[in-house]
Parts: structure tokens; sequence; C-alpha cells
């Protein structure tokens, strides 16, 4: 029987892709530290699975984590754009030392594969069309422009730029510490597979959301940090004018495609977009999860104040990923709005938004 070992396996992604990988008759093993910023006091149950805690920065637990298992999902990680801004060293030492230590114990216990959880992140700005019909794959906002609430990219002629869907050729533009330490992630994993015999393929992830995310942490995904303001009955917090757009991808889809991409040979030494393929406005989505969660008298809080490293448009080609791996999202984000909201309506969760915000502000990281 096949045996996989998922680092970071208690998170969100983590356990959805446990349900994955057992439904197909894999045996599954668990290395997570149980950071409480993710876990809380809760220790996550882990029926049929062997679990070890443990930290990926930590030799000695991930070289028993390693031993005898054919592949390795590693999701272990710190997560979050705002936080990476002025937690500098915890991120990357947990992201980038993580990765380096489960790469060296990989010398000593090859595996087939390894797939890497990386992130949208690193694209910076999405692609872009002028007017004219040609592609804009460096666009970028001055911190000038974001003081003055001129939030989309425009041209050199003041034109706004239109988005459109990024695929995987555009060049990386790192906007935060968190993209920055993601593409280190990649390029290490990449490298390694093209050196040693483990094959190696990294999924740059949308924003992932559905049931089961962490609902009290505030630099969690978006819709996990509206749901929470919304249920404790303050309106979600957006920032910049909220027509941002972003791609938004279920949970199980991306279990889908971490199981495709350990499978399929053709994705080995590959960069894949995982998402949707479909944009929203982040004030939209607001909207539907208040209408869902029958809270629609608190429309978003519409800051029009930035935040140091976020973007304005992205979303995802997927015809990288359809070509090598076979995938295709199966849950449309609002076709899936009522599932989240009664799970958010059944949870208990602390609202620490005002908490997330202020800290961003008190560091000069909101203009």
């Amino acid at each position: 029987m096949t045996k996989y070992l998922i680092t970071g396996g208690c998170g969100f992604i983590g356990r959805a892709l446990t349900r994955e990988l057992l439904t197909q008759g894999a045996q599954v093993r668990v290395l997570d530290s149980l950071l409480p910023q993710v876990h809380g006091d809760t220790r996550p149950a882990t029926p049929d699975v062997e679990f070890i805690e443990g930290d990926v920065r930590e030799g000695d637990a991930v070289k028993r984590a390693v031993k005898g298992v054919d592949g390795v999902f590693h999701l272990a990680a710190e997560v979050g754009v705002g936080q990476s801004m002025y937690e500098i060293a915890r991120y990357t030492a947990a992201n980038d030392l993580g990765t380096a230590v489960l790469l060296e114990a990989l010398i000593a216990e090859p595996v087939k594969r390894l797939v890497l959880a990386s992130s949208m992140s690193v694209y910076g700005e999405g692609l872009y069309r002028t007017a004219e019909g040609e592609t804009v794959r460096h666009a970028r906002r001055s911190a000038a422009d974001l003081e003055a609430g001129r939030w989309d990219p425009v041209d050199a002629t003041g034109t706004p730029l239109t988005p459109i869907p990024t695929d995987e050729e555009k060049p990386v533009d790192l906007a935060s510490i968190y993209a920055l330490t993601k593409f280190a992630q990649e390029r290490a994993v990449l490298i390694f597979g093209a050196t040693y015999p483990t094959e190696t393929v990294a999924l740059r992830l949308f924003n992932v959301f559905g049931p089961g995310q962490a609902l009290s942490n505030p630099y969690t995904g978006v819709l996990a940090n509206f749901g929470s303001r919304l249920i404790n009955g303050s309106p979600a917090t957006v920032f910049e004018d909220g027509q941002q757009m972003r791609d938004f991808v279920h949970v199980e889809d991306i279990a889908r495609a971490f199981r495709l991409a350990m499978e399929q040979p053709p994705a080995a030494g590959h960069v894949l977009n995982i998402g949707s393929g479909q944009s929203y406005s982040i004030a939209s989505v607001a909207e539907m999860l208040a209408e869902a969660l029958n809270r629609p008298e608190l429309t978003p809080e519409i800051l029009n104040k930035a935040r140091s490293g976020d973007i304005r448009h992205c979303f995802a080609d997927l015809s990288k990923a359809r070509d090598l791996l076979g995938f295709r999202p199966e849950k449309r984000l609002e076709d899936s709005m009522e599932e989240l909201a009664a799970w958010i309506a059944a949870e208990t969760s602390v609202d620490r938004g005002a908490e997330m915000r202020r800290e961003l502000e008190d560091r000069g990281l909101v203009r």
C-alpha cells in the first residue's frame, strides 16, 4: 500500500488532503507542530493517520517522518502576507529553513516525488493588457499611487490596464516577505529535483476556501476572516476600494490537485497554477458571505487604505494544470457559499480582525 507524508497535515489543506488520500486507499503519516495561531488549544483528531508532533525545522523529527514513505506533500509553512512583513525571521525560518531540513532528510531517504504547496503571491500583480492589446507582465503600483487612492495599475499614459488570467510564464515579482519565502521554497525544491532521484512539483495555490479553515486566525484566508467578523456581528473589513480581483478555489479541489500532482508523470519538474480560473471582487465576496450568513445588513467596511505587500488583481490561467494533471475545478465559489456559511455558523470563533489591523497600522504597514 502506498504511504505518504504530509508536513503540516493537521492544517486546513492538510486535513482535506488526508481525506482525499485515505479515500483513494493510501496510508498517511502527518508531521505537524500544532502551531497555536492556527490550531488554538485544540489537538486535531487524526483517525486512521500516523501522527508525529514536531517542527519541520527539527532534523530528528523530519528524518523519522520521511522514513519508509513513498512520497511527500510539503504543506508546513507560516501563511499570511501581512504578518510576514513584520515577523520576518519567523516566516523565513519556518518556510525556507524548514524546506532545507526536509530536503536534506530526503537525500538519505529518497522518495518517488515531493509536491510543494507554493502560492500565487509569487506573481505580485497578475497579468494585464493595454488598450492596444499588448500584454503587461510587470505591472506595479507605487507608494504614491496607493497613498493617493489610485488603486489600479496604469500604462505610461495613465490609462488603466485590464487584468487577464495569469499563467506560469509570468515573471515573478515578489511584493511581500511571504512571497519571497514561497519562491525560495519553489526554487530549492526544483533544484533538488533536478539533482537527486526525487521528482519535484510545485503548486501555486490561489485563494483557498471551504469548511475547516481557521476562523480565529486573522492571517488565514480572506473568507475565513470575513466569516469570523460577520458571525460575531461586525462587518467584513476590506482594504482599498474592494474592487480588487481574486481567484477562490475550494479546498476539496485543492486536495484533488495535490493528489494528481503526486500521481501524474508529466507533472515532474513543473510549477503549476491551482485555482478556479474565475475572478471575483473582494467586496462582492464579502457581500455574498454576509447574505449566506443571513447578515445582509452588515455591508463591508471599505477602508480605502492599502496594506503593504498586497496586490490589485490576480487570477489563474489553468491551462497547464489541465494539460499536465487533467485538473478541472468542480466546486464554484457561488455554489459553495451555503455550505461555508452553515459551517461558520456552527463553529465558535474569536474575531481578531481589529487586532490584525491594529498590528499592521502600528508598524506603518497600512497607508
